[in-house]
C-alpha cells in the first residue's frame, strides 16, 4: 500500500498526509467511501482539517459529511486502489498494525509524522524473523515524501529514538540496509 501512495499521490505531499491516505486506503469501503473515527486521528496526530484538504487538492478524495460528531468522512477517487489491496479484513488488520506502528507512543512522543511514516516504511519492508530490511534509497524517500539527501537525518533521529538499530547505504547502487531494534521485533507482518 505504501508503494501504491508513492505512485499515486503528488510527490510533495507531506508525511501526515500520507499516513493519513494510508489509513483511509486500508479502511475503505467497497463504495470507495471512508468513515475515520476522530479520536484514532487525534492519537496519530492527524485530526487536523487541512491534511484532508490536501489530499482533496491532489484529487485522491473528496471530503464527504460525516454521519457523526466523532467521524470524518470521504470518497476517495482512484478506483485502482480496490484492486491494489487485499480484502476488506486483510485491510482492516493491516490498518490496526499500521495504527500501532506509527503511533506517537511507539515511535515517541515528540516525533512528528515523518518519523512515524519512516517508521512504518521500515518495519513493512523489514524481514521478520531478522529484523532488517534492503530497499532502494529513492524508494523510501519517495514513500515517505522527502527527498533522498534528507533521509539520512531522518535515519539518524529513529536510531536516536530506539527504534533503529543501525542503518547504511552504499553510494554505488544506492541501497539502504537497516536492522530494527527489538522494541519492533516480529511487527512487519503485513
Amino acid at each position: 500500500m505504501l508503494s501504491y501512495l508513492a505512485a499515486s499521490l503528488p510527490e510533495n505531499t507531506p508525511a501526515a498526509a500520507r499516513l493519513l491516505a494510508l489509513q483511509c486506503a486500508f479502511r475503505v469501503d467497497a463504495a470507495m467511501q471512508v468513515r475515520l473515527p476522530k479520536g484514532m486521528l487525534r492519537s496519530l496526530r492527524l485530526d487536523t482539517p487541512d491534511l484532508w484538504r490536501e489530499l482533496e487538492h491532489a484529487r485522491w478524495l473528496r471530503i464527504s459529511p460525516a454521519r457523526a460528531a466523532n467521524e470524518v468522512g470521504a470518497e476517495l477517487l482512484d478506483p485502482v486502489l480496490l484492486s491494489q489491496a487485499p480484502a476488506r479484513p486483510d485491510r482492516t488488520q493491516a490498518a490496526d498494525w499500521a495504527l500501532r506502528v506509527a503511533s506517537p507512543s511507539t515511535v515517541g512522543a515528540m516525533a512528528g509524522p515523518l518519523l512515524q511514516l519512516a517508521s512504518l516504511y521500515l518495519t513493512a519492508h523489514a524481514d521478520p524473523d531478522t529484523d532488517a530490511g534492503l530497499t532502494g534509497l529513492d524508494q523510501m524517500a519517495r514513500a515517505c515524501g522527502i527527498q533522498p539527501a534528507d533521509l539520512p537525518n531522518t535515519l539518524d533521529q529513529l536510531a536516536v529514538t530506539g527504534l533503529l538499530n543501525s542503518w547504511q547505504t552504499s553510494r554505488d547502487w544506492g541501497d539502504l540496509y537497516w536492522t530494527l531494534t527489538g522494541c519492533l521485533q516480529g511487527s512487519a507482518q503485513y
